[in-house]
């Protein structure tokens, strides 16, 4: 029998071994080299003698601190060998509970969505705030109270049934919470436009997810003015918060809710509510719905991460973003955590808010932290207590500057998008990676990167029309098979943009995968890279360009016969900014000024071109395409392009000619874009 002492000291040297991979950093990466290399080719077979011969003299006593030493010798060579492997057993273990959660979900009668857990955190913690705004305190029983207000006033006033769709078009606001919870009592769901989008393309967002309502911030009135006969027309009901309007059509929506019962909804109006019903409109590549299965998809990625009830999280993302909205407001909800909430990102105020509210958990995107880098230095860059970054688009630069400035805060990168059904995260804190090969995860949803004509901007195909996997280390196209375990939903009213995301015969005759439209590498060590993105969208400032809207935009212009959009890189910035080739009518020049006034009507201002080319032609593909690759290469040097080039000035108003002057400016980071 072992005395007392020595299962004691048994069991802490086991807890040791398991915790090795936390304790000592691992010994392949960028920061901390392998000293032991050449220990990395012991041959498998002393290793597994070792081992064998520890586990053989484990029950014999004199041999017991034999065993012990061959054990902890085995562990050391398994940790060399495979660095990661303890943290991989652990995603693959989370990722395998997080599959068992949401199986839990699907099979509750009713389903359970994302309210019936927000109504339970209500029921658990009632006084605790879920959000705090501009100093004041909003609890989850506050805005439990106003998401009934908010259901009876639209049931009543805009006849508002089980299955209608409502728009929200909102600057950030604690309204977007309990509007939101009432619309889901109702079993309505939200369509989230970006409140940067004015005119047709306001128009043709909200027709695409078939609404009913239109509920805007009071600021956003004038916006809504300009389109509303068309919205009067088709029998739409437009609502704004405020408690006073003097704009025929427009309906006021606060005194309304004022004057409802935030007595509790009954069930039964939203009973016909499944895990394949719409739950949320979001605006990417095209309209995306996103059912409430998908909704727990995104929901449950704060718990993937490992948040707790405990943290706070600061989102100064704007909520019609699936990041702050799905990722940041719900993935709280769902932890039970209290969320900072802001009108707009502030570089300046990002670190004060987090000290004031005791943030632990910040989301971002890829800009948001190189602005947070490129503010001055304080000494109290340090003194906060946020643990946890997560976020996408953080290049690994940026990633090194941050971290070695505001301390060593775990970032967690993941790579995914609204319309996909397939995702990563950077779990291991691999610096510039998005995340990392899994065997879990890849059986679950096969994925892989095949390789891509960049100039014909197609995938390439072997004698049997089969796309070609790209070899190791290598940049490809990411590719996800489209299965009942990850299907993919489609854009909403776009069934030729539905069925152009879908390639067919990939590995064998028959197979349907999603093209994600983005270009990976995966290296050696299975580590994946985000490289590029491909086809008709580019990302600038954390939003999605689609081209063929900025290309719709200027051929309406009466001096543009024709337009081709797409995106260039700028040193030091995360994304591609927009640039277009043009041709002009005959007879025709460009109108500096013109152009100005008509993209800053039509467009957001970062969906507006930077540069503007004008060529005589644009060359096209045997089948008509436009070819971007080649421009997309020659850039915006005006030293090496022949053909007229302009530049966007938004202080002066108007479009300049580009100089070699502006273009050492843009390169040297010296005038702002």
């Amino acid at each position: 029998m072992w005395t007392l002492w020595q299962l004691i000291g048994f069991f802490s040297l086991i807890k040791m071994i398991l915790q090795l991979d936390c304790q000592i950093p691992p010994l392949v990466n960028d920061c901390n080299p392998c000293y032991f290399s050449p220990l990395k080719s012991v041959h498998w077979g002393l290793l597994r003698t070792v081992l064998m011969m520890s586990l053989s003299s484990l029950f014999n006593m004199q041999g017991l601190w034999t065993a012990l030493a061959g054990l902890v010798l085995g562990m050391i060579f398994v940790h060399i060998q495979f660095p990661y492997l303890l943290q991989d057993c652990k995603y693959g273990w989370t990722l395998f509970r997080i599959k068992l959660k949401r199986d839990g979900f699907r099979k509750r009668k009713p389903f359970y969505t994302v309210l019936e857990c927000f109504l339970e955190r209500v029921r658990r913690q009632p006084d605790k705030a879920l959000i705090i705004f501009e100093g004041r305190e909003y609890s989850y029983l506050y805005v439990d109270r106003q998401s009934n207000r908010v259901a009876r006033a639209l049931r009543t006033h805009a006849d508002l049934r089980e299955g209608d769709t409502v728009a929200f078009f909102m600057s950030n606001d604690p309204s977007y919470a309990w509007l939101w919870f009432g619309l889901c009592k109702l079993g309505c769901a939200a369509s989230l436009l970006n409140y940067n989008i004015r005119s047709k393309s306001l128009l043709h967002c909200f027709s695409c997810c078939g609404a009913r309502v239109l509920i805007a911030s009071e600021e956003l009135k004038a916006a809504v003015e300009e389109v509303l006969p068309t919205l009067l027309e088709q029998n739409i009901s437009v609502f704004i918060l405020s408690k006073d309007c003097n704009t025929p059509g427009i309906e006021t929506l606060l005194d309304k809710m004022e004057q409802a019962s935030d007595e509790p909804i009954s069930p039964e109006l939203r009973s016909k509510v499944t895990m394949v019903s719409p739950a949320v409109y979001v605006y990417t590549s095209g309209t995306t719905v996103i059912n409430h299965d998908k909704l727990w998809a995104i929901t449950l990625y704060l718990s993937t991460c490992g948040a707790t009830s405990d943290d706070v999280i600061y989102s100064p993302l704007p909520l019609y973003h699936g990041a702050g909205f799905n990722l940041g407001l719900h993935g709280a909800i769902e932890r039970g955590m209290t969320v900072i909430l802001r009108r707009k990102f502030s570089a300046s105020a990002f670190w004060d808010d987090c000290r004031i509210h005791n943030v632990t958990i910040i989301q971002y995107i890829g800009e948001t932290m190189r602005y947070l880098c490129n503010t001055p230095e304080r000494e109290i860059d340090k003194t906060h207590k946020v643990r946890m970054a997560i976020g996408n688009g953080l290049r690994e630069d940026v990633w090194r500057s941050f971290q070695g400035r505001f301390g060593h805060i775990r970032i967690v990168e993941f790579y995914t998008a609204s319309e996909s059904n397939i995702g990563f995260m950077n779990y291991t804190g691999k610096m510039g990676a998005v995340g990392r090969e899994n065997f879990y995860q890849k059986r679950l949803c096969p994925y892989a990167l095949v390789q891509f004509d960049a100039e014909r901007e197609e995938p390439l195909r072997d004698s049997n029309g089969l796309c070609i996997p790209t070899p190791e280390g290598e940049t490809g196209l990411l590719v996800s098979e489209i299965t009942s375990a990850a299907p993919f939903l489609g854009y909403c009213g776009s069934p030729e943009q539905t069925e152009k995301k879908q390639m067919r015969n990939v590995f064998q005759k028959g197979d349907v995968y999603l093209n994600s439209g983005d270009l990976l590498r995966f290296d050696k060590d299975n580590f994946i890279y985000f490289q590029d993105r491909v086809g008709d969208t580019f990302r600038w400032k954390g939003e999605n360009v689609a081209t063929t809207e900025v290309e719709c935009v200027l051929v309406a212009l009466n001096f543009i016969e024709d337009a081709c959009v797409y995106g260039v890189k700028i040193p030091g910035t995360e994304g591609k900014i927009g640039m277009a080739a043009v041709t002009l009518k005959a007879g025709r020049e460009f109108s500096c000024s013109e152009a100005f006034l008509h993209v800053s009507k039509y467009l957001p201002p970062y969906a507006q071109p930077q540069f503007i080319r004008i060529q005589s032609c644009l060359e096209t593909t045997g089948t008509f395409k436009q070819v971007k690759s080649s421009l997309v290469r020659e850039g915006f040097n005006p030293s090496s392009i022949n053909d007229l080039l302009y530049f966007l000035m938004p202080r002066d108003k108007c479009y300049k000619p580009m100089t070699q002057i502006y273009y050492n400016s843009v390169i040297a980071g010296e005038l702002r874009i």
